[in-house]
């Protein structure tokens, strides 16, 4: 068992077939297999073996796609690294999984302070100059292409992706090869998905939406993916007709700005198939979109501790509204604060057992036995069962805050603000907003005779975390709300605001 089969597979049964499609690049099943055996074997020869952790910090690129498949290859565990993160957050994950190397951008490889990194013995840059390092070029230049990919237990660590933690701190999801394949195989199944498909793929490929749900999922039938760097709108357009696409995922957010918009059906015409997931889609817009388009905006809930898929909202029984059903192979249960199935359609926590379940947060025992409980994984997420099965999210335990699919946790933030020096109290919590979801606020107090504006808040943050982690709405007030024990209240503070999901925004 080894993910990286799939693309073997590809280059077995259909080698002259294309797997991969970026800007004026294509890629054959056969040529990526053989790049990514390049770097399978690249590594081996500075002697990166199995279970050693390889990060890629990179964007989406296909050097990105090629360097985890050969990752892969030879049992390392491939570790995912958010492209907007800056020094401090690189530095931490990649002394938390103690990363051996780190495959990378020029531009990105200003945010890796290697005084920092006793663990770290190569960098390599996969576009632009090797200011740091050498060019992954250099690395594959000589070496073999031919490199089986090793069988491995279907409890090996395949991935470690990193999600935000309670302690502000990110803990490192691992997923096992066969966390991934049961839950590609599922994926597969929802989908429908054939060899004549083609994906468009422009989520970040260092989130399990990305990564799993889309690009392993479409080489496990030997589809074609049509990988953009980014989400831009105009080029997506362009990319649907030139490359007639034939499944579309997103997150609500850009069926949002798709509806605004206003798309011609000239540039949906190839499309069969439409997938949203990483934050709740608002009803008004599934409503719209079917109005308009004639087609459903097939929806699916879980996390990255899930691999990501738990449920699917299937078009043989359709239901608004709903996160659907559980997947091939997953239960699901709604429970109580005391671990006891609620009966239908009263709220609880959601529970997942399955395949798909991680084995864990990376050398974190503890914060793993805190959420897998006898095999379930408990979700921190509020929702309920109706009377036919199908699930529906209700609201989060938790106080993320979900940024168009991103994660922001606010102790993290919190922690950042509390390192100015006018600064005296700070509560950060999210708000929501008609196109990203929800959007990050932070309620200040300063010192006495303080004086600081909310720019020269920004500023400050900005060197310090990712740029979608910065307050975009900052209020100075003279006190936070709290209960007796001192706890701050931001149910209060989030009662501020009231949601307004129009098209518009206005």
């Amino acid at each position: 068992m080894n993910i990286a089969h799939y693309v073997e597979r590809g280059h077995r049964l259909l080698p002259n077939k294309i797997a991969l499609i970026f800007e004026d690049k294509s890629f054959t099943y056969k040529q990526l297999d053989e790049l990514a055996g390049r770097v399978a074997n690249g590594l081996k020869a500075l002697g990166i073996k199995k279970g050693d952790r390889v990060a890629l910090f990179l964007p989406n690129i296909p050097e990105f796609v090629i360097s985890y498949l050969g990752i892969l290859k030879i049992g390392a565990v491939a570790v995912s690294i958010n492209v907007m993160f800056k020094t401090a957050e690189v530095s931490y994950i990649l002394n938390d999984c103690a990363a051996k190397a780190i495959i990378t951008t020029q531009s990105q490889s200003e945010q890796i302070s290697e005084a920092d990194l006793p663990e770290l013995k190569h960098i390599f840059i996969a576009e632009g100059e090797a200011n740091k390092g050498e060019t992954l070029a250099q690395l594959i230049d000589k070496v073999s292409p031919e490199a089986p990919a090793l069988e491995m237990e279907r409890n090996a660590p395949a991935c470690i992706l990193y999600t935000s933690g309670t302690t502000g701190f990110p803990k490192g999801a691992t997923l096992a090869h066969g966390n991934i394949i049961a839950n590609t195989y599922a994926a597969n199944r929802c989908y429908r998905l054939s060899s004549s498909d083609r994906l468009l793929l422009y989520l970040p490929l260092f989130h399990c939406f990305g990564q799993n749900a889309i690009l392993n999922t479409g080489f496990s039938a030997c589809a074609t993916i049509i990988l953009h760097r980014r989400f831009d709108l105009d080029k997506v357009l362009e990319s649907l007709i030139e490359h007639k696409v034939t499944m579309f995922f997103g997150v609500p957010t850009v069926f949002i700005k798709m509806l605004n918009k206003d798309i011609s059906a000239i540039h949906l015409k190839s499309i069969r198939y439409y997938f949203s997931a990483a934050a709740p889609m608002p009803i008004e817009i599934a409503q719209k979109w079917h109005e308009k388009y004639g087609y459903f905006i097939h929806e699916g809930y879980g996390l990255t501790e899930t691999s990501p898929f738990a449920t699917y909202n299937n078009d043989l029984n359709y239901k608004l509204g709903s996160i659907g059903t559980p997947i091939d192979n997953v239960e699901i249960q709604i429970v109580d604060s005391s671990g006891h199935q609620v009966q239908p359609n009263e709220l609880g926590e959601i529970i997942v057992r399955g395949p798909n379940v991680m084995l864990g947060y990376w050398n974190r025992p503890l914060e793993t036995a805190e959420v897998i409980k006898n095999g379930w994984f408990h979700t921190g997420d509020i929702g309920r069962m109706d009377e036919d099965g199908f699930f529906y999210i209700a609201d989060r335990l938790k106080d993320m805050i979900n940024l168009s699919g991103f994660k922001v946790y606010p102790t993290e933030v919190e922690n950042i603000i509390y390192q100015h020096p006018a600064v005296a109290e700070v509560a950060v919590y999210g708000v929501p907003d008609p196109i990203k979801g929800e959007i990050v606020k932070a309620n200040i107090v300063l010192k006495a005779g303080q004086i600081i504006t909310e720019a020269q808040i920004k500023e400050f943050c900005y060197p310090k975390i990712a740029t979608y982690k910065i307050p975009q709405a900052i209020n100075f007030v003279s006190e936070i709300p709290k209960n007796p024990t001192g706890k701050v209240l931001k149910i209060l503070l989030k009662q501020e605001v009231t949601p307004n999901f129009s098209l518009t925004g206005k």
